[in-house]
């Protein structure tokens, strides 16, 4: 039963420290261990920048990197980086707005995440003309092509302001394919749409990722 790993993990998440910050919104993902690529997301919020977090939704089941996840995290290395981090401005999808708060922007033939560590516009959203080859190589992802991971996602701000060449890119909060991830945080759609509607920027929300 694949159901094991989760069950064992709500008893390790507690709530978030209440300690002040800007940040009203948080999603956890917390997994037992660094090499599960399993975990549970709760979603929570508070009234102010100084009360205590309070459950929103969750958890629900996740799956993190195919190798686990890392303080250390590298470009390729399959792992899910540890830590807090922002929420990208925007939001991406091959489907239709489903109303959330965030900006969001249709993912077309030509749409590209530049995964390239010598490329000078390394780990941003990049487009190009359909059926242009990208000037950028590595590990760029054609967006529009992954049809099921990116029917919607939220950019996690890991290695970003600036992005240092071969620290990781490309982490992101998407649609489940079944399976691990190449290091993002992947939910069953629905619960990821419905998450994507809850961000709200003016909130300043943020993802907590632990092992």
């Amino acid at each position: 039963m694949i159901l094991a790993p989760f069950v064992a993990s709500v008893a390790l998440a507690t709530a978030p420290s209440c300690a002040p910050s800007p940040a009203r919104q948080l999603v956890t993902v917390d997994a037992t261990s660094t090499t599960t690529t399993y975990a549970l997301v709760r979603l929570w919020s508070r009234p102010s920048a100084r009360a205590c977090w309070r459950l929103f939704a969750g958890p629900w089941p996740a799956r993190v990197g195919r190798t686990g996840l890392s303080t250390h995290h590298r470009e390729g290395d399959g792992t899910t980086p540890i830590g807090t981090f922002r929420f990208g401005s925007t939001i991406y999808g091959l489907g239709r707005d489903p109303a959330t708060r965030t900006r969001f922007h249709a993912i077309h033939c030509g749409d590209w995440w530049d995964e390239d560590p010598s490329s000078p516009d390394y780990n941003t959203f990049r487009h190009v003309a359909c059926g242009t080859a990208p000037a950028f190589g590595g590990g760029s992802e054609a967006l529009w092509r992954q049809t099921t991971a990116y029917r919607y996602f939220a950019v996690i701000e890991y290695n970003t302001r600036p992005a240092v060449p071969g620290h990781g890119s490309a982490i992101f909060l998407h649609a489940s394919t079944g399976g691990a991830t190449n290091g993002c945080v992947s939910l069953p759609l629905d619960r990821l749409v419905r998450a994507l509607r809850w961000l709200d920027p003016r909130l300043q929300p943020r993802i907590r990722i632990s092992g």
